[in-house]
């Protein structure tokens, strides 16, 4: 019995899928699979993202004390009583934050910028003379071989202040600022501004002592 047209045809279709399919197989074993050569790849892809994902979180936590900014600070000061029409100091502390440093007010070197206190007082109060303490001489890593005036931890400052004897008896603000440049043992940051303020109190010169009228010698007699 001869086979159908039709039978023959699933034949031819059932022979070329097998071939096909052989066909696929071979490429496949001779081909190794694109996996395994992008596993290697990916794999170093993500550890590097991993890295510098931690490293970025570490940069993060560590950049406010990479970067830590220096300044100077004045502690309030206390209430300082001065005498109208006479000359009066007062002191003004400041504090240094550690590990920095601040020009003196004589600094070594002419290329840094000396510590200088400037005041704006009320109309009738005179500023004179304001007094700075000597610098420590000391030696840093950016200038090993040069010895610098600086102020370190807390220094203070001595201000003549002298209130015209027509100023009214009461409590007055003065302000200012102190202008500084700050450095660390590696490198020195522009300068800066410190807004000043204190208060002072203007009291009344005390009366000189009553002298006694000379007495005749005959008085008592």
């Amino acid at each position: 019995m001869k086979p159908t047209a039709q039978a023959v045809g699933q034949k031819w279709e059932m022979n070329k899928l097998r071939r096909s399919e052989r066909i696929v197989a071979t490429q496949t074993r001779a081909s190794p699979p694109v996996t395994s050569k992008l596993e290697p790849g990916l794999k170093t892809f993500a550890k590097a993202a991993l890295v510098a994902m931690l490293y970025g979180g570490l940069l993060v936590a560590q950049e406010p004390l990479a970067r830590k900014i220096p300044s100077v600070t004045m502690p309030p000061a206390p209430l300082a009583n001065i005498t109208r029409g006479k000359a009066n100091s007062v002191e003004l502390l400041f504090r240094v934050d550690p590990g920095f440093h601040v020009n003196s007010n004589q600094p070594s070197a002419e290329y840094l910028i000396p510590t200088s206190l400037k005041l704006d007082p009320p109309t009738d109060i005179a500023i004179g003379r304001i007094t700075y303490p000597p610098g420590q001489e000391m030696s840093f890593a950016f200038a090993p071989d040069e010895k610098l005036s600086v102020y370190t931890g807390e220094f203070s400052l001595s201000v003549d202040i002298r209130p015209l004897s027509s100023v009214l008896p009461s409590r007055y603000e003065i302000h200012g600022n102190l202008r500084y440049q700050a450095c660390d043992n590696a490198a020195c940051y522009p300068p800066k501004n410190l807004p000043v303020r204190f208060e002072v109190k203007v009291v009344k010169a005390p009366r000189p002592p009553r002298k006694n009228p000379a007495q005749s010698p005959h008085a008592h007699s």
